[in-house]
């Protein structure tokens, strides 16, 4: 478990399954995966009960964000993804997703200090990345301001809502 002031990472355990099936069965978020149908709830479960959670062996890994709640049981808010994970060239790609009623809150702020310490420190990753949309203004913001910058752009890489859209890539270098 990652831990910080407000919210903590942890694994993926089977009672998320509703949790997950809900972020990713809802279709605003599909556009930040490339999905077009909703999960099953055996796909979901599948995934909680034979994913290694391992990032070595699945390439990928996935933490549960939940807000710290010192009186009663945490609470889960959201999931950070670490993705296309390269072991040879130290790099993978990052996502958050925050649950619509706790964002604005400086959350996933803290989820990616908490994600960028152990890239860095645990996993020795050289870099980390991520591709946002233009009209993401928050993502745009939360990103540039934990020092990613912007190495390219991807013209017409998204097709949503019947038109073609960009996608800005940013990078952070271990410093």
């Amino acid at each position: 478990m990652l831990k910080g002031k407000n919210v903590c990472l942890r694994a993926v355990e089977p009672g998320d399954v509703d949790f997950i099936l809900q972020l990713e069965n809802d279709p605003e978020n599909w556009h930040f995966g490339n999905t077009l149908v909703p999960f099953s709830r055996f796909q979901i479960e599948q995934y909680a009960l034979s994913s290694q959670h391992n990032i070595y062996t699945d390439k990928q890994i996935r933490f549960m964000i939940d807000l710290i709640r010192p009186a009663t049981k945490n609470e889960t808010i959201g999931s950070v993804d670490l993705y296309d994970f390269d072991p040879v060239h130290k790099r993978a790609g990052v996502g958050i997703l925050i649950i619509a009623k706790e964002r604005g809150k400086g959350f996933a702020s803290e989820t990616l200090d908490l994600l960028i310490r152990y890239c860095f420190e645990l996993l020795m990753l050289h870099q980390i990345y991520c591709d946002i949309s233009p009209e993401n203004k928050v993502s745009l913001k939360l990103f540039r301001n934990h020092g990613f910058i912007k190495c390219g752009i991807k013209r017409e890489w998204r097709f949503r809502a019947g038109k073609w859209t960009d996608e800005i890539m940013f990078q952070l270098i271990k410093p």
